[in-house]
Parts: C-alpha cells; sequence; structure tokens
C-alpha cells in the first residue's frame, strides 16, 4: 500500500494484506449499517502476523473508510505505517492478542441493546437461550474504566482468556476469534442474546436452562467447532 514490502500473514484465509484491508472495510460497513457503530464509534482489527496487526484509524466513520484508511500497528501499539492515527481503543485489541494466540481478529462496538445491559450494570450470563450458550457462552460485565486508556485494558485482561465476548460497563461490547467473520457473528449474537434476555425479563417468566441441558450445549458445541475447522 504505501511501498512496503507485504508481510507473511497468518489470519486465516488470507494471502495478501490487501484482502485484510478490504475485509475490515467490508465488516465495518456491516456493522455500521446494523447500528452498532453510529458515528465515528466502534474499532476493528486483524492480525497480520505474530509480529503486527492491521486496525481502524480514529475518529472515521466506519461506513466511509477505504482499504487505505487502515493503519498497520505492531504487538506494542507503535505504529508502522497508515496516514491516519490508529484508533484510541487499540490497547484492548492488543489486550486480546497477547492473551490469545488463537485470536485473530477483534471488533469492539456499541450495539444498542448490549449496551444497554452495560450500562445498567447487568452481564448476559444467564443460560436463557441455546444459541447463545453454543455461540458465545456467558458474555461478562467488566468494570468501567475510562475509554481509550490502559486501565480500560486492564480491567479487561483477566476476563479475555475464558470468554469470547465481553461488556464494557457503561461503555459497550468486544468479541474476538479466529477471523473477522468469527468476530463479527459473535457481536451480532451478543446483541441477539441481549435482545432475547430483555424480552425474556419484561414477559416476567424467564427460564434459564439447567446443569445437564447446559452441558449437553456445551458438547454439542464443543463438535460443532471441531466440524466448523
Amino acid at each position: 500500500m504505501d511501498g512496503r514490502q507485504e508481510l507473511p500473514l497468518i489470519a486465516n484465509g488470507y494471502t495478501t494484506e490487501i484482502e485484510l484491508r478490504r475485509d475490515l472495510v467490508k465488516f465495518g460497513k456491516w456493522l455500521y449499517r446494523l447500528g452498532f457503530m453510529p458515528g465515528s464509534s466502534g474499532n476493528l482489527s486483524v492480525r497480520v502476523n505474530s509480529e503486527c496487526i492491521l486496525a481502524t484509524p480514529t475518529g472515521c466513520s466506519k461506513y466511509l473508510l477505504k482499504a487505505e484508511d487502515m493503519v498497520l500497528v505492531d504487538l506494542q501499539g507503535q505504529q508502522l505505517s497508515g496516514s491516519r492515527k490508529v484508533t484510541s481503543e487499540i490497547g484492548i485489541h492488543l489486550a486480546a492478542y497477547h492473551s490469545r494466540p488463537d485470536v485473530n481478529a477483534v471488533v469492539h462496538a456499541h450495539p444498542p441493546l448490549a449496551t444497554g445491559f452495560a450500562c445498567a450494570g447487568r452481564a448476559l450470563d444467564e443460560p436463557l437461550c441455546a444459541e447463545a450458550i453454543m455461540m458465545l457462552g456467558p458474555v461478562p460485565l467488566a468494570p468501567y474504566a475510562t475509554t481509550g486508556t490502559n486501565e480500560l485494558a486492564r480491567t479487561l485482561a483477566s476476563l479475555i482468556p475464558g470468554h469470547s465476548a465481553i461488556l464494557m460497563a457503561n461503555h459497550g461490547a468486544m468479541t474476538y476469534g479466529d477471523s473477522l467473520l468469527d468476530a463479527f457473528l459473535k457481536m451480532e449474537t451478543v446483541e441477539h442474546f441481549a435482545h432475547i434476555c430483555l424480552v425474556a425479563h419484561q414477559l416476567g417468566s424467564a427460564c434459564p436452562l439447567e446443569e445437564p441441558a447446559i452441558e449437553q450445549l456445551l458438547e454439542a458445541r464443543t463438535k460443532y467447532l471441531n466440524n466448523a475447522r
């Protein structure tokens, strides 16, 4: 993109850096259209290799982003290339990549219902919905910390290894996975599950699944993930 020799990729299914950049654009637009990244909020990143990641820039509508807008940074957060500044939330992305070598992509967004739960001090950890148990597991609530700070990354660090999605108090949600598609689908499922939880509680008769049913779903999840590889 800027005269550099392209680096070898490890991200699933990609052979060139431009493919990664185009997928960041694509998924950014999808998240914007879903209302998960209004204004200039939210950010995405994808692992290029063991040394660096591509991330969205700060202060930009995800609907208007272009492939050349993406920023290359190393795993210490130092910007390697790009005409724009990297997202101010790069710290939470790096926390995921450092904690989970299996993670190749991170999405941070503000889906309205899930963010409503985060603003109400409510985790999405009730075993109400089979799909959410299989796709996500419990979604914990991280304590509040100021956006764009090292403190926010620290509040997430202990939760990242054991979960695939996290709510951030009074802020939003974060998902991560082995590809941008995986992280995107998890974010979509977080919002879908928040909607289901809200309706179930409004009806006044939310019925959590019992432990034997949860164990069966977790066994099915393991088989599903193995078959999907």
